[in-house]
């Protein structure tokens, strides 16, 4: 394939030596002035233009240069490719500039400084087709962006196709759930007739004991009684542990199809008292005091009641199971700039500063048995009321949630007639 040239310098190159003073000094304006204008184009886009000699030394670069790999005083002529530019191999490409034809490479690096990027870097020889080396262009195009944006999709169809997957699975766990709790509880049923029949029983026959004839209770077998009791504990704890994998397969499916928000106007405190109420037993149980501080101006909340209830009973959930007996719970509501704050703060042992940035992650869990589902739910809901969600977590000191919720409803926006915007 031919290299198309500048019309114009093929006439100069075939009259150059015809050429007297003032016709060379025309030529070297008519060339300053295309490169000015190449200049100023080249510095004008954003994807950085790089010319190397054939020894790989800088013999131009334009401003987008400059950007892309470091500043200013990062880049200069005369300054090699492989300290500009380490992660690009340079002997491969002046190999393939030396073996001649016109060949444009594409290459991709990652670079660490001034900051992370991934490069897309377009190589094409100075000399077109000839053999020899002469210097290379290089077009270095910032990639960062659309590489996240494609394994953002990536991600985005894989979450989908194992929601959807993970949603069926849900769902047929379910059935099976219901089925062994309905066939516990009728195992239940049949030890408490165990049980019962496993009495002492009053024989119906009368023996004769020290010469006079007397009724006597007759023992069961002590085997039956203990085989009972140890059915039941069984029991017990199969049904605790079917209780337990319910809630998580419901909070499961609340994560992935979650119910719409029904807002009406609402009183945080009432919401913060029913939690509490609900969760007293759990509370009392581990031996948790209670602190209670809720301001009594509140203004009422646009709010789905059910829904900020099911997030606090997360959060408060989360901070009983982090503390251990004797430990302080403490809710506040407070009135705050156009909404409201509710605080949810515990005094157990903290979150570590590296798992702080992963709390909200879907299925990640600082907790033994939790599923990791939780605060994603939470997160969701306040965000759906036009709220957001605050974190602080200090080691053996407690951990606060502070939920801000607005007091108006979010309007949309409505563009007026002939608005440009």
């Amino acid at each position: 394939m031919a290299v198309v040239k500048s019309s114009f310098l093929d006439k100069v190159l075939g009259r150059i030596g015809r050429l007297d003073k003032e016709g060379l000094q025309t030529v070297v304006q008519r060339l300053a002035r295309e490169r000015t204008f190449l200049e100023t184009l080249f510095n004008a886009i954003e994807d950085g233009v790089l010319v190397l000699d054939e020894a790989g030394r800088i013999l131009y670069y334009n401003q987008a240069v400059i950007t892309l790999l470091g500043g200013q005083n990062q880049v200069r002529e005369g300054q090699s490719i492989d300290r500009l530019l380490p992660e690009l191999d340079w002997a491969s490409l002046a190999r393939s500039d030396d073996r001649g034809g016109i060949r444009v490479t594409r290459h991709e690096v990652e670079i660490t400084y001034p900051r992370q990027r991934f490069l897309s870097i377009y190589s094409a020889p100075l000399d077109g087709e000839e053999s020899g080396s002469s210097g290379v262009a290089l077009i270095i195009h910032d990639a960062t962006e659309a590489r996240a944006k494609t394994f953002a999709a990536i991600e985005s169809e894989r979450v989908q196709a194992l929601t959807l997957l993970a949603a069926s699975v849900a769902h047929e766990i379910g059935n099976p759930l219901n089925a062994l709790h309905i066939h516990l509880q009728l195992m239940e049923r049949e030890v408490r007739k165990l049980r019962l029949e496993a009495q002492p029983f009053v024989s119906t026959t009368p023996r004769r004991v020290m010469g006079r004839r007397k009724v006597v209770a007759t023992p069961s077998p002590p085997h039956v009684q203990e085989a009972a009791e140890k059915i039941e504990k069984y029991l017990g704890v199969a049904k605790g542990e079917i209780t337990r994998l319910d809630y998580i397969i419901t909070q499961f499916l609340q994560a992935l199809r979650p119910a719409p928000v029904k807002l009406v106007m609402g009183d945080a405190n009432d919401v913060v008292r029913d939690t509490i109420v609900l969760l007293r037993p759990e509370i009392d149980n581990r031996g948790i005091t209670v602190e209670e501080h809720l301001s009594r101006k509140l203004p009422a909340l646009p709010i789905d009641p059910g829904q900020i209830k099911q997030a606090l009973v997360n959060l408060v959930k989360n901070a009983i199971q982090a503390m251990t007996k004797g430990g302080r719970l403490t809710v506040r509501t407070d009135e705050a700039s156009e909404g409201v704050v509710i605080t949810v703060a515990d005094s157990g042992g903290g979150i570590p500063q590296e798992k702080i940035n992963r709390i909200f992650e879907p299925f990640y869990t600082t907790k033994k048995k939790g599923s990791g589902l939780g605060l994603m739910i939470v997160q969701r809901i306040v965000r759906e009321h036009g709220g957001r969600i605050e974190l602080e977590s200090r080691v053996n000191q407690g951990t606060t949630f502070r939920i801000w919720l607005p007091t108006r409803e979010r309007q949309p926006r409505l563009l007026g007639v002939g608005s440009d915007q």
